[in-house]
């Protein structure tokens, strides 16, 4: 009887301990973070326009040529994808290409990839589903390189 209940009141204490809110992180004013849209802090970001240093290769986004994403709100047979215009500057030069999620580009000695496209779309609404050039959030990887 004394073996069960201490095993009960163990076991209250460990899964009061388990729901305990974790401490607050406050980093100081002016402290650089990652995105908080993404996990991954591995990512580059930049805004039409914006030039962000992804790995070796520095890149622009120009202009989103395609963006058939399954709004957020809907159920799509497609995920869809982004088509982006973005100008890559490597060691060899400077170069005008077009990228699209999910796949790779190769540059240089490595491949760039457009992994994460922000926000999310969403059906309906005011803007019809459409979102503004100035908007949109790209989030860049390099693999490869020396």
């Amino acid at each position: 009887m004394q073996t069960k209940r201490l095993f009960l009141a163990v076991a209250i204490t460990l899964l009061a301990g388990a729901c305990a809110a974790k401490p607050e992180f406050n980093p100081p004013k002016g402290t650089a973070l990652p995105p908080p849209e993404s996990a991954d802090s591995a990512l580059s970001y930049a805004r039409i326009g914006e030039t962000v240093a992804v790995g070796g290769p520095r890149v622009t986004p120009l202009a989103v040529l395609e963006d058939s994403r399954c709004p957020m709100n809907a159920r799509c047979v497609w995920a869809g994808q982004v088509r982006l215009s973005v100008r890559v500057e490597t060691g060899a030069g400077t170069r005008d290409m077009e990228i699209t999620t999910g796949k790779p580009l190769p540059v240089a000695d490595g491949t760039l990839e457009l992994v994460e496209v922000q926000p999310d779309r969403v059906a309906g609404g005011d803007s019809g589903g459409q979102i503004a050039p100035q908007d949109y959030r790209f989030g860049f990887s390099f693999a490869g390189g020396l």
